[in-house]
C-alpha cells in the first residue's frame, strides 16, 4: 500500500477558513479503511480532526485583514 499524504508529521499548517491564521501543527495522521487521511492539527491546548483540502502550507496574510 502507498500512502500520499500531503503533510508530515510536526509541520505547521494554517486552516483556510481561519480568519486568525494560526499556526497549527500536525500531531497525528489517521488513514481510514478507504484510504481518506485526516490529520490531527494542534493550536495551544486545542486539537482537532480535518482534511487536507482544508488546510495550506503557507499563512494567507490577507485573510488577518478581512
Amino acid at each position: 500500500m502507498t500512502i500520499n499524504n500531503k503533510y508530515e508529521l510536526s509541520q505547521v499548517v494554517f486552516l483556510l477558513t481561519d480568519t486568525e491564521q494560526l499556526d497549527r501543527i500536525v500531531t497525528c495522521i489517521q488513514i481510514s479503511g478507504n484510504n481518506q487521511i485526516t490529520y490531527l492539527l494542534s493550536c495551544g491546548s486545542l486539537s482537532s480532526w480535518h482534511y487536507d483540502y482544508e488546510m495550506i502550507s503557507t499563512k494567507d496574510i490577507v485573510k488577518q485583514f478581512q
